[in-house]
Parts: C-alpha cells; structure tokens; sequence
C-alpha cells in the first residue's frame, strides 16, 4: 500500500462506558482539533462515531448534545467496541479505504487542537499506523504521584509504549490486520504487533501527546489507571 495523494477521510472511533463526567471534555476537543483540520486542511472529512458500550449512567444524554455518530451496544469491552465503531464508519461513510484514515481515542481523553492534522499528516506521508503518546491529567493526580510520574518520563520516554487514546491506522491496513481483537484490553497492543509482523509501516510521535484520566480506578482491569495506579500510586 502505497501514500494516497490527497486525504479524503478520517474516522474517529471513541468508545465509552460510563463516562458522563469525562466525555463532554472529550469532545469539545475533538470539535476543536475538526476545526484545526478543516482550517489547515478543508479537503479532508471527518466523522466522529461513538460507541456507547453498555452505559448505565447519562453517557447517552451528554452525547446528543454532539455532532456524532452513536452506537449502542450490549456491554461488550473495549475491543469489540473499538471493532464495532470502526466496522460503523467504514459502512456509514463509504471512501477508498487507501485513502482514509481511523483515529482511535477514548472518552476519559482530551486531545490537542493539532491532533487530527498529525493524523492527517500520517496518512499523507505513507505510515500504515501512528501511535502516538498519552500524559495523565494532572488535575487527577496528587501532587508526589505526579512528581514521580514526571521524573519517569523524560523527553521521548513514551516511545513504545501504545495507547488506544492516541492510535490511528489506515483503514486499509486495518482491514488487512482483521481489525481489534474481542478482548477486554490491550487490543491497541495487539493491533500493533500484528502490524509489526505483517511488515506495516509503524510511525510513533511524543508529538501532541493526548490527555488521559489519571484516576486509579479505570474501565479495563489491566489498562491505563491500573498502570498508573501500580506504577505511581502510592503517595505516601
């Protein structure tokens, strides 16, 4: 597969379960990184769908008050949801898959206004994946656990490392990898390293890093909070 000429698609896929009190933030970023893009870049479309993912609280309400996509599902983890909200753009938004992009995040996650340009910026030079880097919010972390996270993290440190709220991939290539696995984390993981071994192009960036929550107490068992949590938790 070869860089498309000109960007026509990107497609972002948010899945979310219980997330009423993070997931407006989410996406009045994302509003703001569309009109980075539409700004720098007017020729390329963007979709935002989110997967509602078996929500018991008012995640549904917020959502209305956004221009998106919904899907709502049974609660089936994120991999499924990740597949479910990608298998609904690629059908509801019909492009050249060698021309159109996924841009993966989560709904506890505020990305930068520049995001969906490095997106866009990936597609156009050739990367068949881009993972990106994540910083946990500091607003969550109390002051000597961020202190320890900081000190662990020197420039570049991220690279490596892969996060769903900062992953994008063509769609083409996604196609070919057979998509997320139906697991209940670490489907960006194992996304990757298949990528990895079929010979993709693989691009990682500490450019743009995405906000994520820095709570302890996540919706995955082993994902972004339990690492915090394992990792830097203690603030005594």
């Amino acid at each position: 597969m070869t860089a498309p000429s000109g960007v026509t698609r990107i497609d972002v896929v948010l899945p979310a379960h219980d997330e009423e009190d993070r997931i407006a933030a989410c996406l009045d970023a994302l509003l703001a990184a569309r009109a980075r893009l539409a700004g720098e870049h007017p020729d390329v479309a963007v979709s935002v769908t989110v997967v509602l993912d078996g929500c018991t609280d008012d995640t549904a309400t917020v959502v209305e008050r956004f221009p998106v996509d919904v899907v709502a599902t049974a609660h089936v983890g994120v991999g499924r949801a990740r597949t479910i909200g990608a298998t609904h753009a690629l059908r509801q938004h019909p492009a050249d898959p060698a021309s159109r992009w996924l841009a993966h995040t989560d709904a506890d996650s505020r990305v930068p206004e520049g995001w969906l340009v490095q997106q866009a910026d990936a597609l156009r030079s050739g990367a068949h994946v881009l993972v990106g880097a994540v910083v946990p919010d500091p607003d969550d972390l109390d002051p000597v656990v961020l202190a320890r996270w900081t000190q662990a993290h020197p420039p570049g440190a991220a690279l490596g490392h892969v996060h769903g709220a900062n992953l994008g991939v063509l769609a083409s290539a996604y196609l070919a990898l057979g998509g997320f696995d139906p697991v209940p984390e670490h489907e960006d993981v194992r996304l990757v390293d298949r990528a990895h071994a079929m010979g993709f192009r693989v691009d990682a960036t500490v450019d743009l890093p995405v906000v994520t929550s820095g709570r302890f107490a996540g919706r995955t068992p082993g994902g972004y909070a339990e690492h915090l949590r394992r990792a830097y938790g203690d603030a005594s």
